[in-house]
């Protein structure tokens, strides 16, 4: 990351308690000499003009903040720094907004990395014409206009058809999308610096059950199938896109963008920080502080000391 000269700060439009923290980040940074540009209330085309002048952002919330701020970033290869006020917080690196200064003074010493993942593209033709298109950082789903209604959907991989889900909605995610609504519904996890799009079915009914892990660089395509009588919509990032009719076609592929994140945490975090999320009620004993190494290590060293003639 390019030396800190302007440093953009995204609270959440509508969580009034993030703004006075935004406040407070901007003052601790202009205090350093260091320009800023804070928004309030903001969507992604509202932040596109500031982003590409700064070095970074800061994202004030929760994971889904994190997402809006890397889908407005991503094109001016601006990593975001999350400061969590939201319940999971499993994107953000700042655990409370209190720790901000200490998080500040390491990242200008330099003791960070940047994180890139994989973003996906999806695209909606009519006609053979582009309806409407989004980047995702966790997931695009297509699903029923409503409650219990469930759709025939067409799948193709590779512009082949593979199966006809008849189920609620299939996602179609990034290996960050896996820890997301994709392993909520039974799905693989998936390290972040992976780049593979994955499809999980939800609530499949005498269909394919399975979840599909593809090859790098296959494209996904979904449609209505002939049979489908009920209504779709398509989600992106937990946000409605549109509604889609009988004649769409749903393109998705990996974005040319790719999200990038601040990481002060080593680069192995990533199980560990899911684990702890997955299972909180299983304490580590001190076991979480000791690689795999040092036990190996600290076995040999003890196997060294004993009485051969013991």
């Amino acid at each position: 990351m390019q030396e800190l000269k302007k440093v953009g700060i995204l609270a959440h439009p509508k969580r009034k308690a993030t703004f006075p923290v935004a406040q407070r980040i901007e003052s601790s940074l202009q205090k350093r000499g260091i320009k800023t540009c804070l928004y309030e209330q903001w969507d992604e085309t509202d932040v596109s003009d500031d982003i590409r002048y700064v070095q970074m952002a800061v994202a004030i919330g929760g994971d889904g903040t994190m997402f809006r701020a890397a889908r407005a970033c991503a094109p001016h290869n601006v990593p975001v720094l999350g400061v969590n006020m939201g319940r999971l917080g499993f994107v953000t690196e700042i655990a409370r907004p209190d720790d901000w200064d200490a998080a500040l003074d390491r990242v200008l010493a330099g003791d960070y990395w940047i994180e890139s993942r994989m973003m996906i593209t999806a695209q909606v033709y009519q006609d053979g014409t582009l309806k409407m298109q989004s980047d995702a950082v966790n997931d695009v789903v297509i699903s029923g206009d409503g409650p219990g209604r469930m759709v025939q959907l067409d799948a193709y991989i590779d512009n082949h058809w593979t199966t006809t889900y008849n189920t609620d909605a299939i996602i179609i995610a990034t290996p960050t999308g896996s820890t997301a609504y994709a392993l909520a519904v039974g799905g693989p996890i998936l390290p972040p610096d992976l780049k593979n799009i994955l499809i999980v079915p939800t609530a499949p009914h005498l269909s394919m059950d399975r979840a599909i892990i593809l090859s790098e660089g296959s494209t996904v395509g979904v449609k209505s199938a002939d049979e489908n009588r009920n209504g779709m919509l398509i989600t992106v990032d937990g946000i409605q896109l549109g509604t889609l009719t009988s004649d769409d076609v749903v393109r998705i592929s990996a974005s040319e963008h790719s999200s990038s994140f601040v990481r002060l945490r080593s680069r192995s975090y990533f199980y560990r920080s899911l684990l702890d999320r997955l299972e909180p009620r299983i304490t580590s004993s001190g076991k979480r502080n000791v690689s795999l190494d040092n036990i190996i290590s600290m076995k040999q060293h003890t196997d060294g000391q004993r009485d051969p003639e013991a």
